[in-house]
């Protein structure tokens, strides 16, 4: 798919200005492309800014094995097995292990 020098600048002049996946569907509608299309010449030309994941709770995710992880970094002990506990024991044991 080809693309014109202005097509490019106006592209990239209005990603930078809302980058988000909006400004993407209102290009690709724009100009007759796929979205991925627009995302792959945004890519190409350096600008484009992929969309973090988040949890439903609005958190970056993190496995139970980084939790496990960071409370054994914090207490200084081998804590094989801890992984089994639910996710939201870990949370708040770390949490608790944070505050003192």
């Amino acid at each position: 798919m080809n693309y014109s020098k202005e097509m490019t600048q106006d592209m990239v002049s209005c990603y930078q200005e809302a980058p988000n996946r909006t400004t993407v569907a209102i290009l690709a509608e724009r100009y007759g492309k796929s979205e991925k299309s627009i995302i792959g010449k945004l890519s190409k030309e350096g600008v484009y800014q992929r969309q973090e994941y988040k949890t439903k709770a609005g958190e970056k995710p993190i496995t139970k094995a980084e939790i496990v992880a960071n409370i054994a970094n914090e207490v200084g002990e081998n804590l094989e097995g801890l992984e089994k506990a639910p996710k939201e024991v870990l949370k708040r044991l770390w949490s608790a292990l944070c505050e003192d």
